[in-house]
């Protein structure tokens, strides 16, 4: 079974079934002994983008956001290390649409959308139906949406699973913050933490 490290902040690491392991937006904590088959930056902000904590694997595969947002259009990557990866609108007042992205992972027949740093975007209207397993939302309430937006937002999506991160910008875990996101199906992990997708 694939499984989600919640690395800190908007850090996590993902290992699938067969072994591969994807980064997205390495920065904070623990757990980068793991070489890396993909490698996933939301936008170009000191703390998402920290590479240098990622061992790559020679054929490993990083998609930074200007590759995501390329042209002016969204772009989906099939078949990198078994994984699909859509890419998705990201923003906010603190982060301009046109250099941010989120992306939508389907791997093990399981689909995960790391929203990146962003507040309300239109696309989540239009998640509801793809049903999607585990959702990670900004819930800082500084840089991004606060814990009450980033739960109508996760009521719109209606994923299985919501999972606060991005929760103080001091990069520590804010409990009090994380506990305020509202929704059903909200699972709460702290740094270092994992789970079984």
């Amino acid at each position: 079974m694939a499984t989600l490290l919640f690395q800190g902040h908007a850090s996590c690491r993902i290992t699938t079934r067969a072994g591969a392991v994807i980064y997205i937006d390495p920065f904070a904590g623990e757990g980068y002994d793991l070489p890396a088959d993909l490698v996933l930056i939301t936008h170009e902000h000191h703390d998402h983008n920290d590479l240098s904590k990622v061992t790559l694997k020679p054929d490993a595969v990083v998609i930074r956001s200007a590759d995501a947002l390329a042209g002016g259009q969204y772009h989906t990557f099939d078949n990198v290390a078994g994984i699909r990866v859509q890419t998705v609108p990201a923003g906010n007042r603190n982060h301009d649409p046109k250099e941010c992205v989120g992306y939508i992972l389907t791997l093990d027949g399981v689909t995960l959308y790391h929203a990146g740093d962003t507040s309300t975007m239109p696309h989540m209207s239009v998640l509801a139906p793809r049903k999607l397993d585990w959702v990670l939302l900004p819930v800082d309430g500084i840089y991004n949406m606060d814990p009450a937006e980033a739960s109508t937002c996760a009521r719109r999506i209606g994923g299985k699973h919501t999972v606060p991160i991005h929760t103080d910008p001091s990069y520590q875990y804010n409990r009090t913050q994380a506990d305020r996101l509202s929704c059903p199906g909200k699972v709460l992990l702290e740094h270092g933490q994992s789970v079984e997708l």
